[in-house]
């Protein structure tokens, strides 16, 4: 039995340039060149340009062309984008398509087919994610082999647009749950759960290499009093200033979290947190007052190992100096 093979143009390649491009291709512009290029080789349009709808604002934008030069595309992407009632704009917005438009090009009178780009949505409702346009030189009729030929290539490019954009949308759905997991949505700083992971990475590294964890804790000073006094919105406007304070002066390896209401915690490797706490609060200090009420914060600072067996320990000896403070703006230093 002798070898089946695909030809270089026609329905077989078509189908196999797109199923190939759906399955293997790295990115968009490479999916929708591989499908383009096999359609528009069984049709035997030398032109063709793909342009995208956003699904927000409605606006096309130009995706892929084929067969025009520089002068010709930015002819066309202009023409298109900027007139709703421009052919291709049209069958974007209308959902209706043409097989035998007449039109002009800087190569002079083409015949152009439009055809919009439909996909299903929720429910089984269906929306346009954009408009596949091929184009012939001169007057061309399209037949019904070639009008099967485009349907099917717009209906690969449609499948395309869709999947990659939807594979764009779950990354950064699972980016954006990656992080509102781990940080403070109010400060953007990390939130406690991170904390607890880091100060335990942290001094287990610390036991390995016999060296030593700082970790500060932050109190602003009369929180409760200024939010009964000025209200939630002050209140949340303070603790963003003094989040930035802090990630303004906390070294690249330090982690700054926070841990409660009015809390803050640093996690800073090696024995520097006095230092780190000191460059926080002389930043803090230079803060405009806020309804009428300076900003003051109180630390209390504890190292590993001379202060705590573990991270709870440590943690707890952080939290319980920074409570003994008598003052506004003081630096406590655990017992030991």
């Amino acid at each position: 039995m002798s070898e089946s093979t695909v030809p270089d143009s026609g329905p077989l390649a078509v189908l196999s340039a797109g199923a190939a491009a759906l399955a293997r291709a790295a990115d968009l512009d490479t999916a929708l060149a591989v499908i383009v290029e096999a359609g528009s080789a069984a049709a035997r349009a030398p032109m063709a340009a793909v342009f995208g709808l956003d699904a927000e604002g409605g606006a096309l934008e130009l995706l892929l062309t084929l067969g025009m030069d520089e002068t010709a595309v930015a002819a066309l992407d202009h023409h298109v984008t900027s007139d709703v009632d421009h052919p291709i704009h049209r069958a974007a917005l209308d959902r209706t398509g043409s097989l035998g438009r007449d039109a002009t090009s800087s190569g002079g009178r083409i015949t152009a087919a439009d055809l919009p780009l439909v996909v299903a949505s929720g429910g089984g409702a269906e929306h346009c994610v954009g408009v596949l346009s091929f184009a012939w030189p001169g007057s061309h009729e399209v037949t019904t082999d070639e009008e099967t030929l485009l349907v099917g290539t717009a209906d690969l490019a449609a499948a395309a647009i869709n999947a990659f954009r939807t594979a764009s949308m779950v990354s950064e759905r699972a980016e954006w749950l990656e992080r509102i997991t781990h940080t403070d949505a109010l400060t953007g700083l990390a939130n406690s759960r991170t904390l607890a992971r880091i100060l335990e990475l942290e001094v287990a590294r610390a036991q390995r290499q016999g060296s030593e964890v700082s970790v500060a804790v932050f109190d602003i000073d009369a929180f409760t009093a200024l939010n009964v006094a000025a209200g939630a919105r002050a209140g949340d406007l303070v603790l963003r200033q003094v989040a930035a304070i802090l990630a303004e002066n906390v070294r690249l390896v330090d982690t700054i979290a926070r841990a409660g209401a009015d809390e803050f915690v640093l996690v800073a490797p090696g024995s520097a947190g006095v230092t780190v706490a000191r460059r926080v609060l002389d930043g803090i200090a230079r803060l405009e007052a806020v309804e009428g009420r300076t900003v003051t914060v109180s630390a209390g600072v504890a190292r590993f190992p001379q202060d705590g067996v573990d991270a709870e320990t440590v943690l707890a000896a952080a939290r319980a100096a920074v409570k003994s403070a008598g003052e506004p703006a003081a630096i406590i230093e655990a017992a030991g």
